[in-house]
């Protein structure tokens, strides 16, 4: 199944959100941001966390008459890509990435002091589109959200190169850094729908478990994908010294000169070579299978938090992306 059929419910939301998000990011009468919104628009990504605030705000009030506020329910879902399109700007340029969604990333092309103000930039249009809604609840939900974002990611580099990260730490560290955002993309389209829905703490779960599965399968592509399908540099986040679980679950299972090994390239600059290597180890050994393992259940989680939902369309597409993301790459590689 496609993510097309997946929004299938959601079409027409989803279209007018892609019109709020160029008129948003277009919205200046700067020709520098204007060009650079332009290459940004040229590589639209999965949409998948707007998509979240839509089908949870349809799927709460399936069972509610079909009461929701379209209006805010688009102008949420478009603050929240907008937040994840300046953090992703942001990571680029403390990872130093060269690449983002096969074209060039932003700091790559117009250097790190445009891609950090353009990237201020536009969290300043998210929280603009977010304060118009004029509703405390969803600003402490979407405030929240960029806060842990932040501190989350923090964290993450503050931890490069530890080979003592705990695996639970560094699910606390993704809980904030990555399924805070889709978490809190959940939530906020139950405020829209109806603030006092049993449901919606669910959906709040719905979308932390979904946001932990997510990174894990992302850590795995990164180390054992190809560009062509990555859509960024392979090995980006090891070669930035990232200690995530896929390679802490390595250090588990690889024998003693395996793991001085891993350690000795990781600890150094990871070439093409040493990329090479710490795939050739994931792949051989039980690390691929229990990382699925892992993602399998954040996924199941994610599933079973769907269950007091009214059936409906938008309950099945929210199942059914649960199930999308882990047929991408990684487990077509590892099963």
């Amino acid at each position: 199944m496609e993510l097309r059929e997946i929004y299938q419910p959601i079409a027409a939301e989803m279209e007018e959100m892609e019109s709020a998000l160029t008129s948003s990011i277009k919205e200046s009468s700067n020709r520098s941001i204007l060009e650079i919104g332009d290459f940004l628009l040229q590589s639209p990504g999965k949409r998948a966390r707007p998509a979240l605030v839509i089908l949870c705000g349809k799927a709460v009030s399936a069972g509610n008459g079909d009461v929701c506020d379209s209006d805010v329910l688009i102008k949420i879902a478009t603050a929240v890509e907008l937040v994840h399109m300046a953090s992703l700007i942001h990571d680029d340029v403390l990872d130093e990435a060269t690449m983002r969604h096969s074209k060039p990333s932003i700091n790559a092309r117009w250097g790190n002091n445009i891609s950090i103000a353009v990237g201020d930039y536009i969290y300043s249009k998210a929280f603009e589109l977010i304060a118009e809604c004029r509703n405390s609840d969803l600003f402490s939900c979407m405030s929240e959200a960029v806060h842990a974002m932040c501190d989350g990611e923090l964290t993450h580099v503050f931890e490069r190169h530890n080979f003592n990260l705990s695996k639970e730490d560094y699910i606390v560290v993704i809980k904030k850094k990555t399924a805070s955002l889709f978490a809190a993309s959940c939530h906020a389209g139950t405020i829209i729908a109806n603030p006092g829905s049993e449901n919606g703490e669910a959906l709040k779960e719905y979308g932390l478990n979904f946001g932990i599965a997510f990174q894990l399968i992302d850590d795995c592509e990164d180390i054992i994908s190809k560009e062509k399908s990555l859509g960024k540099q392979p090995g980006q986040d090891v070669m930035a010294g990232d200690i995530t679980l896929p390679l802490l679950t390595l250090m588990e299972v690889a024998s003693e000169s395996q793991c001085a090994e891993l350690k000795r390239i990781l600890g150094g600059t990871v070439d093409g070579a040493g990329l090479g290597k710490i795939r050739e180890l994931f792949l051989n050994s039980k690390a691929a299978d229990l990382t699925y393992e892992t993602v399998s259940f954040y996924i199941g989680e994610a599933k079973n938090r769907l269950v007091g939902l009214t059936d409906s369309a938008y309950k099945r597409s929210l199942n059914e992306l649960a199930e999308f993301i882990t047929k991408r790459t990684f487990f077509d590689l590892v099963r």
